[in-house]
């Protein structure tokens, strides 16, 4: 199915990447129909970015064939672009080719007379790849930008024969708000490791009920790769999980921006060298990072008072190494100068993280990245980032504030850190619908609180494990669940808040501290 394990092996996710475009020949890819298509601008053809790492692929004949008044759109997501004041992406998906897809807008359901045109990211795999068949996926991105601050639009996507400004198709209309101008109190939630199951499905449904201004999920989105080696080799791939995901996530992501990071299941190596050129077909995130054709799930965005970074943590794994230097250390420098200067914008108190492998968690599955500890925490604890969200470990933790790898200051359940002075907290929330995994021990948790001295885990290091004992694990709690985060801004002499909840799927909260920084 793909490259043979040992020879997969002895090769990075470039080389296995060519293996596999070579094993299918020239007929099966004629069979297939692929056309590479580039990045779309202003409705041109702009070789590049996206033929480079993405090469979709278009399959003839599904407009001739295909009466577009019976295709309707579905797996509608949202994200902001680089400033989301003014600028947003909605993002959907067409199960057989369209003709002409666009987007209609407007500040009113009844009027939605500004329609722009979408962009098409067709994205084929051949029978052979995985379990996927001869499959084409076809997505559709309309980047809307000069948008107004704070205000709530209204729109809805089409193509040639479904029209949603048509009466008969009103209820296929969405909304989403963009960031205000000026700081004010709002909320996000965030969780890793989704996929699709009745559990995944559940959080979403809470998360909607928490109104939240964005989502935040941090890496292994869909698992069409199942295996999650970031390897040809990786059995059971299939690309049609994809379609299922999106559709489960539609509830919540249609109207709130799902900024995504991605996981060592988010590299599939059939698309692209790096493995991310599916995610490039799938999503359109800020392309401010480094490099958004190498690192397309690095970026950055503020909203309000608070910036957010999302990571690529598979660059400097040592756990699963596909991608380990990837970036050459671009990455690395790029944070540092982001950090450096949010710290020195006025405007922004908090600087949240976000990314997949754990630097901190005591799971018996994956434990701790020591990659990460080694390039980024220095970074973290430099420039006093306020939280760290990750993913990777299916489980609920969470760490006292950490410096030097140390317990800085002991964070009980409703306590408050001054990251200034205590260090980082750090966040494990990737229950959020894959099976769970385990602790070493016991857990504890809100009204369920069992505090001990020392857990025994692991680090993942270059060459292997390295066992550790450590006194930093406050929190740990074993079922599905997601993280809500109230943000407030200071004012009147009060601190600006994280006020940070660890919320079961059942609804109970199972954790809640506060992250607190004095007005500049």
């Amino acid at each position: 199915m793909g490259v043979p394990e040992p020879l997969a092996g002895r090769m990075s996710m470039a080389e296995q990447h060519e293996y596999l475009r070579a094993r299918f020949s020239r007929r099966t890819m004629i069979r297939g129909g692929a056309v590479t298509l580039g990045a779309v601008a202003g409705g041109a053809f702009v070789p590049g970015a996206t033929a480079r790492a993405a090469t979709p692929n278009r399959r003839p004949g599904g407009t001739d064939t295909v009466d577009g008044a019976l295709v309707a759109p579905f797996g509608r997501h949202l994200a902001y672009g680089s400033d989301p004041r003014t600028e947003m992406t909605v993002s959907w998906q067409v199960p057989v080719a369209v003709k002409k897809p666009f987007i209609r807008i407007g500040a009113h359901p009844w009027d939605l007379s500004h329609k722009i045109d979408a962009e098409p990211r067709p994205l084929h795999t051949p029978a052979g790849v995985g379990a996927s068949g001869d499959h084409t996926q076809y997505y559709l991105h309309a980047r809307l930008t000069r948008l107004k601050p704070g205000r709530t639009y209204y729109y809805g996507v089409g193509h040639a024969g479904f029209d949603p400004a048509e009466p008969h198709l009103a209820g296929t209309l969405g909304t989403f708000t963009t960031a205000p101008a000026r700081s004010e109190p709002f909320t996000f939630t965030a969780f890793g490791d989704q996929g699709v199951s009745y559990h995944g499905l559940a959080n979403d449904a809470l998360i909607l009920a928490q109104n939240p201004a964005f989502h935040l999920h941090a890496g292994d989105i869909a698992y069409g790769d199942p295996a999650g080696q970031g390897k040809s080799s990786d059995t059971g791939f299939d690309s049609r999980v994809w379609d299922q995901f999106l559709h489960q996530t539609e509830s919540v992501a249609k109207q709130v921006p799902w900024m995504v990071s991605y996981g060592n299941h988010d590299m599939e190596a059939w698309y692209s060298p790096n493995g991310y050129g599916g995610e490039q077909a799938r999503w359109q995130l800020p392309d401010n990072g480094p490099d958004a054709d190498q690192l397309p799930g690095v970026y950055t965005f503020v909203h309000g008072n608070t910036a957010v970074v999302s990571l690529d943590a598979n660059d400097i794994s040592f756990e699963i190494p596909a991608n380990l230097g990837i970036s050459g250390g671009t990455q690395t420098r790029w944070l540092e100068r982001q950090l450096k200067k949010y710290r020195a914008e006025r405007d922004i108190d908090f600087v949240v993280v976000f990314f997949h492998h754990c630097a901190y968690c005591t799971s018996t599955a994956h434990a701790s990245e020591g990659g990460v500890r080694d390039e980024w925490v220095p970074l973290f604890e430099k420039y006093t980032v306020d939280l760290v969200i990750n993913g990777h470990n299916h489980v609920y933790e969470r760490t006292d504030a950490i410096k030097g790898g140390e317990v800085a200051r002991e964070l009980p359940i409703g306590g408050t850190a001054y990251p200034e002075t205590d260090g980082v907290v750090y966040v494990t929330a990737g229950a959020a619908g894959k099976s769970l995994y385990a602790f070493s021990a016991e857990q504890s948790y809100e009204g369920h609180e069992k505090d001990v001295e020392s857990v025994s885990s692991f680090v993942c290091v270059d060459g292997g494990r390295q066992n550790e004992d450590v006194a930093w694990s406050r929190v740990r709690y074993l079922d599905y669940s997601f993280l809500r985060v109230d943000v407030t801004p200071a004012s009147r002499g009060r601190l600006a808040t994280l006020k940070v909840r660890g919320i079961a799927e059942t609804g109970e909260t199972v954790d809640h501290f506060t992250v607190a920084r004095r007005a500049r």
